[in-house]
């Protein structure tokens, strides 16, 4: 039910199956739920602009079952400092969305949570 997606204008690394699983291993601690409902979505755009360049950016969108809003603030430090270390993204260059998602409208399995 976790949900990471992140885009980004920096070219990805040829082993990008090796960041995904990182991701989502760092994704289900981060949010206490179990690996096998974290999906990492990673995408490359080279057309992003932020703060009127193309220096290294990324945006980011966590949403899961339960989020806690009030852990919003450690959320953003935790994948900042992914970013940062994996992508060389600095964090300053980073946007997140969060979204605490309804179980009813999260499909999944040809029903819902």
């Amino acid at each position: 039910m976790p949900l990471l997606s992140i885009e980004t204008n920096t070219p990805l690394p040829a082993n990008s199956g090796r960041l995904t699983a990182t991701l989502s291993s760092a994704t289900a601690e981060w949010l206490g739920k179990p690996e096998a409902y974290v999906m990492v979505r990673l995408q490359h755009n080279p057309d992003m602009r932020f703060g009127g360049t193309t220096e290294p950016l990324a945006y980011c969108e966590l949403k899961s079952i339960g989020l806690p809003e009030s852990r919003t603030a450690e959320l953003s430090q935790a994948l900042c400092e992914r970013l940062e270390e994996l992508l060389a993204i600095p964090r300053e260059r980073v946007y997140i969305e969060f979204a605490d998602a309804p179980r009813k409208l999260w499909g999944w399995n040809s029903g819902t949570f």
